[in-house]
């Protein structure tokens, strides 16, 4: 039987974190299923300069093609109405010349492409809703609909979701969250529709305490000055946009007030100046904060000193659709969270999988309440927590449900 070819489309890079971490995996994963791919992806110029060679060789071992072409930022609208254009016309002279069984599309303008190939030219399509993206985009502050032009915006791209759901041949999501949601909406028919809950995967060979580098680990531990005795409450990744600094200063003070001994450990890549500033703002002793850039591969290392991990989410209706990586990256290193709910499936996974503490608010006593349970020194199962992720977010079980959803495709 002829292997099916899926064109696979995203407005992220492949020379992006996130093309790296959330997409090649996967697509490498399902070649060993007898899939073969081409991915279509908006690079940005000075990444794709600098990453193209790299991402081209992690590539060659599998029957992927890459396919990018040039991401434009401005001017607003116009960028992304001129990036659609090159998307579509590159996805039908692809599929011209070597023709495609499944386009495959992560929301946004990769949609409106995948909505043209099964219209005009009958490819079956897989609707992947990992977010809400026109909603995002108002939560997020990226589009005002007070302003005339984004209310348009909003509204197109909002009726171009529901088509999509309405039109594809599957449609697949990150969060049970998710999924109850778009059961209740009426412009969908045939409700309640069949949806695969997929959610973000995580490393789980790169996040393991059991093959970190233990004298690089002590390196850094000496480098940062974390004692013996420390107990250290990390925060990985980025900061800024959905990611609420502000609360989480407030919350790392009161704990630091009640525990002399812990340390906030930031590892986060940029914007160093701002965590140094959140920090200064509430009151959180300079010599209580830890902020250090590491490269992907020695992030366990660090990630490992951590006894906790905080993250906070702005918990607003489009991250009902959200699936942290950093959740399962975190849970596959055996760390407890520190977290809130309102965000994907996060509060109920803690739970399930007793995998740390959730506040429901903000609020002085949601944090009082994290305070008095920490100063107990709760005792986690650590390996538990690991077995959690490994079922909950592995790249095998995700790989193995879109295989399903492939195969469901006629």
């Amino acid at each position: 039987m002829a292997q099916k070819h899926i064109l696979f489309i995203s407005y992220d890079g492949m020379t992006d974190p996130l093309g790296q971490s959330q997409v090649i995996p996967y697509l490498t994963k399902l070649t060993t299923y007898g899939y073969r791919f081409t991915i279509l992806s908006c690079d940005k110029p000075d990444k794709l300069a600098q990453h193209k060679a790299a991402i081209l060789a992690m590539l060659a071992p599998y029957p992927i093609k890459w396919v990018p072409v040039k991401y434009h930022k401005s001017p607003p609208v116009l960028s992304s109405i001129y990036d659609f254009l090159q998307l579509k016309n590159k996805a039908v002279l692809l599929h011209k010349a070597d023709a495609f069984d499944i386009v495959h599309t992560r929301v946004g303008v990769p949609t409106l492409v995948g909505l043209h190939l099964k219209k005009k030219y009958g490819v079956r399509y897989l609707n992947d809703i990992r977010g809400f993206w026109a909603d995002e985009r108002v939560d997020g502050g990226m589009w005002n609909i007070k302003n005339p032009l984004y209310k348009i915006i909003y509204h197109f791209f909002r009726k171009k979701e529901d088509e999509c759901i309405n039109i594809a041949d599957y449609n697949t999501c990150l969060t049970h969250a998710a999924k109850k949601e778009i059961h209740t909406w009426p412009q969908i028919n045939n409700q309640p529709i069949t949806i695969e809950v997929i959610p973000c995967c995580a490393d789980l060979d790169l996040f393991n305490t059991n093959t970190i580098d233990i004298q690089l680990k002590l390196q850094l531990q000496q480098e940062l000055q974390i004692q013996a005795d420390d107990i250290i409450i990390s925060y990985l990744g980025s900061i800024g946009g959905w990611y609420l600094t502000d609360e989480m200063m407030r919350c790392c003070k009161m704990i630091s007030d009640a525990m002399p001994k812990v340390k906030f450990l930031f590892i986060s890549p940029h914007l160093h100046h701002v965590i140094a500033q959140a920090a200064a703002k509430y009151h959180l002793p300079a010599e209580k904060l830890i902020v250090k850039h590491v490269q992907r591969n020695q992030v366990p290392v660090l990630l490992s000193c951590s006894h906790y991990s905080i993250f906070f989410i702005k918990p607003c209706y489009s991250k009902i659709s959200s699936s942290p990586t950093k959740h399962g990256e975190i849970m596959a290193m055996g760390i407890p969270v520190i977290t809130n709910s309102g965000v994907g499936d996060v509060k109920e996974i803690v739970q399930k999988y007793k995998a740390g503490l959730v506040v429901d608010d903000f609020t002085e006593a949601s944090f009082n309440a994290i305070v008095t349970q920490l100063k107990t020194l709760p005792v986690f199962d650590r390996e538990g927590i690991r077995k959690g992720a490994e079922e909950f977010y592995s790249l095998a079980t995700a790989a193995q449900q879109y295989d399903k959803v492939y195969k469901a495709i006629p």
